[in-house]
Formats: C-alpha cells, sequence, structure tokens
C-alpha cells in the first residue's frame, strides 16, 4: 500500500526555534522483517516529505509485538506448540548490528531524519537465545546513538522478553529539541520518566504496540507531568498480518478479533493538550511542527526535575552500564 499523511498539525509560521517531528502508525505481515523494513523506509520517506526531522516507530515493529500468549495459553510450561511459537518469534528477531540497522542508518542519512525504532532485539553471543523489547536511535550523521531495552516487560510479555537496563536512558539532541524514548508500560513508570525529565528532554517518543485506550491517557499525562511535547507512536494489528507458517497460526486467528491492536498515535503539548488526538484504525504518518519555547513557557509553574524538587528529600540514582551476565578478562599477568 501507498503511504501517506494521515493526520498533522501545521504553525503558519514555525520560529526558529522549532521542530516538525512524525509518528509513523503502521501495521503490515507480522513477524516478516524484510516486509516490515520496507515499511519503516517508506514512512521515514513521507515524514521527511513532510518536512520532518524526527520519525518514531511502535514497540517493537520490526519485526511484531508477541501478542500470541495472552490468546493461546502462553504459560503452559515446556509446552512443544509454545517452545515452537518462540523459535520462529526469536528467528523473525534482528540483530542490533545486522543489515537491518545499515539499512535504517542510510535511510537516515540521505533523508536528513533521526529514527527511533521499535525492533525485537535478538542477543548475540551468550544472549542468542533472548529476545529484548529494543528502541534504537539512529542520528542521520552519527548512526546508532541509542540503544534502550525495555526494563521490565509487561504481564505475558516476560515470557518471550528478557529484562532491560539502563544503558539506554539517554536524551538525545535532534535539532534544537532533546529526545528521550520508552517502550509502552516504561512511560508509567516515574522513575524512568524522570531519569529522561533529568537530562533536559524536551520531546518525549512513547512506542506502542497499538492501543488507543492507553495513548489517550499516558499521552498527555506525559505531556502536562513533564512539560514535554509527547509523541505516541502505535501500530495496527489484525488477524490477517499472522502468516499461515507461524506454529499456532489457526488458533491465533480464531482468539483474536480482525483487529487486535487499533492504533492510536497521537501527539500533545507541553500543557497536556492535544495537537494531535489518537488516529485509530488507519496505516500512515501524523506530522507536526512543535515550538520548542512552549516547553519553557509551562516551566513557570512546574520543572519536573527543576525547581519542582526536593532533592534533600527525594533523590534517585540511575545505573546506565549494561548489564552483561559473562565478563572475560584476558589478562595474560594473571594466568598462571
Amino acid at each position: 500500500m501507498t503511504l501517506t499523511v494521515i493526520a498533522e498539525h501545521r504553525e503558519a509560521a514555525p520560529g526558529p526555534n522549532s521542530i516538525t517531528v512524525a509518528a509513523a502508525q503502521l501495521g503490515g505481515p507480522w513477524l516478516q522483517p524484510a516486509a516490515r523494513l520496507t515499511r519503516i523506509l517508506d514512512a521515514a520517506r513521507v515524514a521527511a516529505a513532510a518536512g520532518a526531522t524526527l520519525v518514531a516507530y511502535p514497540e517493537t515493529y520490526l519485526s511484531g509485538y508477541p501478542f500470541w500468549p495472552s490468546r493461546t495459553h502462553g504459560a503452559l510450561f515446556d509446552h512443544p506448540d509454545q517452545k515452537n511459537c518462540y523459535a520462529y518469534y526469536l528467528d523473525s528477531a534482528v540483530e542490533v548490528d545486522g543489515p537491518e540497522r545499515r539499512e535504517m542508518e542510510t535511510a537516515a542519512a540521505d533523508l536528513g531524519v533521526t529514527l527511533v525504532v521499535g525492533v525485537t532485539e535478538r542477543g548475540r553471543g551468550a544472549g542468542r537465545g533472548t529476545a529484548w523489547c529494543t528502541l534504537l536511535t539512529i542520528d542521520p550523521r552519527r548512526g546508532l546513538v541509542g540503544h534502550h531495552r525495555k526494563l521490565v516487560p509487561t504481564y505475558d510479555e516476560r515470557l518471550v522478553w528478557g529484562q532491560g537496563d539502563g544503558a539506554g536512558l539517554l536524551v538525545h539532541h535532534v535539532g534544537n529539541a532533546d529526545v528521550g524514548a520508552l517502550n509502552c508500560w516504561e512511560n508509567w513508570m516515574p522513575q524512568a520518566r524522570t531519569a529522561l525529565y533529568a537530562q533536559g528532554e524536551t520531546v518525549h517518543v512513547a512506542a506502542w504496540p497499538g492501543s488507543s485506550a492507553l495513548t489517550g491517557d499516558v499521552t498527555r499525562f506525559v505531556a502536562a507531568e513533564g512539560r514535554v511535547f509527547s509523541v505516541a507512536a502505535s501500530g495496527l494489528i489484525t488477524a490477517d498480518s499472522i502468516p499461515a507458517d507461524f506454529p499456532l497460526a489457526k488458533q491465533l486467528r480464531e482468539a483474536c478479533d480482525a483487529v487486535v491492536f487499533d492504533g492510536g498515535s497521537a501527539i500533545a503539548g507541553p500543557d497536556g493538550k492535544w495537537l494531535i488526538p489518537p488516529v485509530v484504525g488507519v496505516e500512515g504518518v501524523i506530522v507536526a511542527d512543535l515550538d520548542l519555547d512552549r516547553v519553557s513557557a509551562e516551566r513557570l509553574n512546574f520543572d519536573p526535575t527543576g525547581h519542582y524538587t526536593r532533592p534533600d528529600v527525594f533523590r534517585s540514582v540511575v545505573n546506565r552500564a549494561r548489564s552483561e551476565p559473562v565478563r572475560f578478562t584476558d589478562d595474560a599477568d594473571g594466568l598462571t
């Protein structure tokens, strides 16, 4: 299909302290990385043509959100069908330094846009058998600058995703904006949000698998709490997108409505009011001009990690080390 701009908020005369952002609300074949990578690149081109310099994508869009456990008794221990489903899911995941990343880096450079892309990450070496819910931030000049693994998988997600760490809790400069990003229910974690606010975040990206019921509440709350622009990038999943060779394809289709996840991509301003309310049920790109001076204005009466803090009472420590299960030291002086 041909992707288009499906909703937009444009300023009549964007000022020098503005940025144009886009959220790609995408569907397409589930667990088919090549097909989904094509949609990622197409959406980047549509967004860039509309003037965007930042494009955000849904949670684990490449190559798909694991919704089968909640609908096919995923907690059955050691069940062969569930193990086969996981093996299929793992084989559809992408390695962070794989060819998909290189294609996205090339597109970002050619188009002059920063991409925040949700991927199902397959580990390497010690983590080869593990999938993580990951957000990659790709800069048009520097390539991959952000690699964030979801801190706590939610409920049945814990059956298929590993726990992340704080290494990716970073804010990145995009034009005049400072952009941070979290996955799904991480956006409900006060300390995760605070870690981004404290780095001067002005644009907050929330990646969702596709739920207007959630984006309608959380998007506006994060905007009002952080006094930031809040961008929700949310996906679409339909029953007919399930590949025929998925081990429980028939049972999964029968257990689902025709529309499994309905989108809900949206953008709210730093006063918590909608620039673009949740868009439901249609694939495409939403685009908004953001006047970053509005962030400063809204912080007159509330700055969550500035004048409205009490560091003498409350204090947070964020460990941003990458968590590795094994550390090898090859020190010849220490060997006998």
